[in-house]
């Protein structure tokens, strides 16, 4: 992978992080311009999006887990609420994915990622041991309760048909009239 293209693809997923947290509706936002083009398919995008909140997760239950080491297992369900809240467009999508995973390569990657996450869960909260055939159960179970205390913050408001997070973006022609204006 180029410089370029490395850039070019985070540029491009970070529109569609804005583009699932504006909207929250578990969709895949592949009609983005530049997503069909970076991807390429629907596994690619949802696999990036599946490591983006692997990577939060990972990192709020290291924080938690700093902050709180007496209570594991209550840092790690903070720490999962805490990472739905700020990625909770990511996280429509992948229960969204969880629900009705298309294809086959789709449900065995989301089915995976779910396997490793519960494992995660339950490793970290001192209850299982990562090679335990017993750490996906108990990982899940970490998982419901962690979800039976999450409300998922309301979207954004969306202002004059563009998403509250696009505000900063100004089209070419505002910022021609502004740089002839000066």
């Amino acid at each position: 992978m180029t410089w370029d293209t490395f850039h070019r693809r985070g540029e491009v997923l970070r529109d569609v992080l804005a583009h699932v947290d504006a909207h929250r509706d578990g969709r895949l936002p592949m009609g983005l311009p530049g997503v069909a083009q970076t991807f390429g398919d629907e596994a690619a995008l949802l696999g990036a999006l599946q490591l983006r909140w692997h990577t939060r997760l990972s990192g709020d239950i290291e924080r938690e887990l700093a902050n709180s080491p007496a209570d594991p297992e209550a840092a790690v369900l903070t720490a999962w609420r805490s990472a739905a809240r700020d990625l909770a467009g990511v996280r429509a999508v992948l229960d969204a994915a969880g629900e009705n995973p298309g294809g086959d390569e789709v449900a065995a990657m989301v089915a995976a990622a779910r396997r490793k996450e519960w494992i995660l869960l339950a490793a970290m909260a001192g209850k299982a041991s990562p090679s335990s055939p017993a750490a996906t159960g108990v990982g899940r179970k970490l998982e419901e309760r962690a979800r039976a205390g999450y409300r998922p913050p309301s979207p954004p408001p969306r202002t004059r048909g563009r998403h509250a997070s696009d505000r900063h973006r100004r089209s070419l022609r505002s910022r021609v009239k502004a740089a002839l204006a000066a």
